[in-house]
């Protein structure tokens, strides 16, 4: 086993593991692969598992990995997005199971160069794969209309456009392209708030993360995905990290299970509404515990949804569930 692993500690993996309920045999899709801790989990319990990760610097670092398994691991380099996509071109029959972890793994915060963190000087990529535009180009090619909602929606930033209008000035001499330059900017237009913690620069970061990558879009597409592709008594579990994917995936499981419908007398030839197609168990989401938390803190905003799914035929996307992915339509956006 790699140092990369033996290091990684994966969130909430025992509560994963019980959402799961993994057999001997069965087969899996680890869509958010990453340092491979709820996959060699899955392995160690007998499951047959297909990991995804974007990324081809994890995929390269699970070699030892893939040969321990004795066939039992396929690792493919693709967005869990491309679920689908993947299943067929490796002919995978209906899943016993998906989980999925959303966010930037351990490995790519640890890893200076990728320009996630704010702890290291870096260039502003942000890209967990190794094409598309980078948080750089957004920042240099963008109005300012666009980055301050990028911002406020995807980062939940409360000085969005005070941020964003220092980005377009200050840029008309110096371009943004390494980590610290941002972050210093941000410390100096929109300093912490007493008591703060956390560094001003944090949502800016986050939001910038999630717009480079469309993690939100990936998030459910991913889920629909699942959705499509689960047996009946196949279980879907979502770790995410805050609260825009939480809201995804408490909305989409919400619809999905039929919560909230009113029952409703039908017009004659009127089509009966789609049946649901996951329950979800009561008690969600389910949190790291104090003693998680102390051992690992990247586990404290952790949220873990899992449901079951049922012989109902999938449903197509709603408009309002696609809406949380997106910023608002706004005109004249440059793209």
């Amino acid at each position: 086993m790699s140092k990369a692993r033996r290091r990684h500690i994966p969130v909430l993996l025992a509560e994963v593991l019980d959402a799961l309920q993994p057999r001997e045999g069965g087969l899996i899709v680890d869509g958010t692969f990453g340092a491979g801790g709820y996959t060699q989990a899955l392995l160690d319990r007998g499951a047959q598992v297909v990991a995804l990760d974007r990324d081809p610097a994890a995929v390269r670092a699970a070699g030892s990995l893939v040969a321990e398994s004795h066939g039992r691991l396929r690792l493919v380099e693709a967005r869990f997005g491309d679920l689908e996509a993947v299943a067929k071109d490796l002919g995978l029959g209906a899943l016993d199971g998906v989980v999925l972890d959303i966010g930037v793994s351990s490995m790519q915060l640890d890893e200076a160069a990728r320009g996630f963190s704010l702890r290291f000087d870096a260039p502003l990529d942000m890209r967990m794969g190794d094409t598309g535009r980078t948080a750089a180009d957004i920042l240099r090619d963008e109005n300012e209309e666009t980055i301050a909602d990028i911002l406020f929606h995807f980062g939940e930033e409360r000085a969005a456009r005070r941020i964003a209008r220092a980005i377009v000035a200050d840029r008309e001499t110096t371009p943004f392209v390494s980590t610290l330059e941002l972050a210093r900017m941000i410390s100096r237009v929109a300093p912490a708030r007493r008591g703060e913690l956390t560094h001003p620069g944090t949502r800016t970061f986050q939001a910038l993360r999630i717009a480079v990558n469309d993690e939100l879009g990936e998030l459910l597409r991913g889920l629909a995905a699942a959705e499509r592709l689960l047996a009946p008594a196949g279980r879907l579990a979502v770790v995410t990290f805050h609260s825009l994917e939480d809201r995804i995936v408490k909305q989409f499981l919400a619809s999905r299970s039929g919560r909230g419908r009113a029952p409703s007398r039908l017009l004659p030839g009127e089509p009966a509404e789609a049946g649901p197609t996951f329950e979800v168990p009561r008690g969600q989401p389910i949190e790291p515990s104090e003693a998680e938390v102390a051992a690992n803190p990247r586990a404290r905003s952790a949220k873990l949804r899992f449901a079951i799914r049922l012989d109902a035929s999938p449903q197509a996307l709603d408009s309002a569930l696609e809406a949380l992915t997106r910023l608002p339509a706004r005109r004249g956006r440059q793209r």
